[in-house]
């Protein structure tokens, strides 16, 4: 069980620590829970019924569409570069990091 949430925590990190940013975010499409969990198995995340646990809690959550947009965009790691936000707004990165905790306890049985 503890393999198994350190391992859900690892998944996640490669996704958050996504970085790069577009301000013109009216004129690309919202990312959606589907996007999320589709991004989230292509990172790593091979279980499709955790992805998809894993996605609802982080767009549950009230995480910005700038934010689900850096969480699904490949680039360089932000991690190095803010490890407090991992390249999300301040709100967002405490969002994120309050929905892996949910995550870790409603997701992983």
């Amino acid at each position: 069980m503890r393999i198994t949430l350190i391992a859900a925590a690892f998944v996640a990190l490669p996704l958050l620590a996504a970085c790069g940013s577009d301000h013109s975010a009216a004129a690309q499409p919202q990312i959606t829970q589907q996007d999320l969990s589709k991004s989230l198995q292509s990172s790593g995340l091979k279980d499709p019924n955790l992805a998809d646990c894993a996605a609802k809690i982080y767009v549950n959550q009230g995480i910005s569409q700038d934010g689900l947009r850096l969480m699904t965009k490949p680039g360089t790691n932000a991690q190095a570069q803010d490890p407090a936000t991992m390249g999300l707004s301040k709100d967002d990165a405490d969002k994120a990091r309050t929905a892996t905790q949910k995550i870790v306890t409603d997701c992983i049985q």
